[in-house]
C-alpha cells in the first residue's frame, strides 16, 4: 500500500510540474487566431512551444501546439509526394505550394512544416504536421493560444529584385529562456543577430555582426547568417553560422546584446557558389559532427571537435579550416533538421520527387 500511495505521490507531483512548467510557457499568451502574414522558419521551445518566423509581417510568433505527450521511441519517418498530399489537402496543386521548413517537436517527435499556398505576398501561410503514426494533417491556428513579438528593426520591402525583407528571418532556435533569430536589420550593418528573452517581452534590435569572407578577400557586414546551431566550445556557449558561400563562422553568445557590434570567427570556407540550407550538430562514436545541407555542394559532414583550436581566417582563401566530407549518397536534400540523438529528418527533391524520411545520422 506504501509503494501505490507513494507512486501516486509522485505521479501528482510529476503532473503539477509539468503544469507549471507549461503556464510558465504560456505567459502573456492569449486565445485566438495569430495575425500571419508568412510562415517562414520554425523552431520548438519548451512544452511543445511552436516558434514560426513570419519574414513578410516582420514578427515572431509563439504557439502553444498542447503537443507535448513524450514520445519515447522516434518514428520511422517515410512520407513520398508529400508535396502532391499537402497540395491536395489544400486544394490546389503541387507547383501551387512552396515546402519553407521543417522541424520535429522534441518531445512528441510529431514533425511541423511550414507553407506557402500559393505563390508571391498573397499566398497564404499553413502549418502541416506529420504525427508520429504518420498522418499528415492540417495544424490548425484558427484557435490557439499564442504570442507575438515584432521585428522592430525590419529591412524595408523593395519592389522588383531580390527584397531584403524576405530575409528578416532566416532561421529561428531556441536556448536556454531566449529564442535567437538570424536575419537582416534595416541598419548600415543589416547582418543581424537577435537573442529575445520567452516568454517574450520587450522587442530587441539584436547585435550587427561583422565577418571576414576568405573567399571574396574581404570583411563583410551585409549578408545574412543563413543557418546556425547553438553550439559550445571551450565551455562556452556560441552560434556557429554559415552564409552564402560559404563561410563558417563562431559568433560568442555573450556578445549578442541590443545594439551592439560584434565581430565573428570566420573558423572555415567552404566552397563558393553555394548556399547553406540547413545544419545539425551531433555526436557519435566519442567524436562532434555539424551536418550541413546546401544547395550546390550537397550534404557536408564536418568534423568539429576541439573548435577552439581553429585560427580565425583573415586573408584570401578559397578552401580552408575545419575539414568535411560530401556526402554523395544523400541528394536533392532542401531541408534537414534533428529527429533524436541517432537520426535526422530530410526532405529531399530528386527529379520531381519530394519526399520526407528519417534517416541514421552518417
Amino acid at each position: 500500500m506504501r509503494i501505490s500511495v507513494l507512486s501516486v505521490l509522485f505521479a501528482m507531483a510529476a503532473t503539477a510540474a509539468l503544469a507549471a512548467s507549461t503556464a510558465a510557457s504560456t505567459t502573456g499568451m492569449t486565445a485566438g487566431k495569430p495575425q500571419l502574414k508568412s510562415a517562414g522558419p520554425l523552431a520548438f521551445g519548451p512544452d511543445g512551444i511552436l516558434f514560426i518566423g513570419d519574414t513578410t509581417g516582420a514578427a515572431i510568433v509563439a504557439v502553444n501546439t498542447q503537443d507535448a505527450k513524450a514520445q519515447t521511441n522516434s518514428p520511422k519517418v517515410d512520407v513520398q509526394g508529400i508535396d502532391k498530399k499537402v497540395a491536395a489537402m489544400l486544394g490546389t496543386a503541387a507547383g501551387d505550394i512552396m515546402i519553407n521548413d521543417v522541424k520535429v517537436n522534441p518531445i512528441s517527435k510529431s514533425v511541423y512544416i511550414s507553407v506557402s499556398r500559393g505563390r508571391g505576398p498573397e499566398a497564404t501561410p499553413v502549418i502541416m504536421k506529420v504525427d508520429a503514426s504518420g498522418k499528415l494533417s492540417e495544424f490548425a491556428l484558427d484557435n490557439v493560444q499564442f504570442s507575438t513579438t515584432p521585428i522592430p528593426n525590419a529591412p524595408n520591402a523593395i519592389p522588383g529584385g531580390r527584397n531584403p525583407r524576405l530575409d528578416t528571418i532566416t532561421q529561428l532556435a531556441y536556448l536556454d529562456g531566449k529564442v535567437l533569430v538570424a536575419g537582416l536589420s534595416n541598419e548600415e550593418f543589416s547582418s543581424n543577430l537577435r537573442s529575445i528573452p520567452f516568454p517574450f517581452q520587450a522587442a530587441t534590435t539584436g547585435a550587427s555582426i561583422e565577418i571576414y569572407h576568405g573567399q571574396h578577400g574581404r570583411y563583410e557586414t551585409n549578408s545574412p547568417v543563413r543557418t546556425f546551431v547553438p553550439y559550445t566550445i571551450d565551455n562556452k556557449p556560441y552560434i556557429v553560422a554559415a552564409y552564402t558561400c560559404t563561410p563558417l563562422v563562431t559568433i560568442p553568445m555573450s556578445e549578442l546584446k541590443p545594439g551592439n557590434k560584434v565581430k565573428g570567427a570566420t573558423i572555415a570556407e567552404l566552397g563558393a557558389g553555394n548556399r547553406p540550407l540547413d545544419m545539425i550538430a551531433y555526436r557519435k562514436d566519442n567524436h562532434d559532427y555539424i551536418l550541413m545541407a546546401n544547395s550546390a555542394h550537397g550534404i557536408l559532414k564536418l568534423t568539429t571537435d576541439h573548435l577552439e583550436t581553429y585560427k580565425s581566417i583573415t586573408s584570401h582563401v578559397e578552401h580552408a579550416g575545419v575539414p568535411s566530407q560530401p556526402l554523395s549518397e544523400l541528394k536533392g536534400v532542401k531541408h534537414l533538421t534533428s529527429l533524436d540523438s541517432s537520426s535526422a529528418l530530410i526532405l529531399s527533391d530528386v527529379d520531381g520527387a519530394v519526399d520526407l524520411r528519417s534517416i541514421p545520422l552518417p
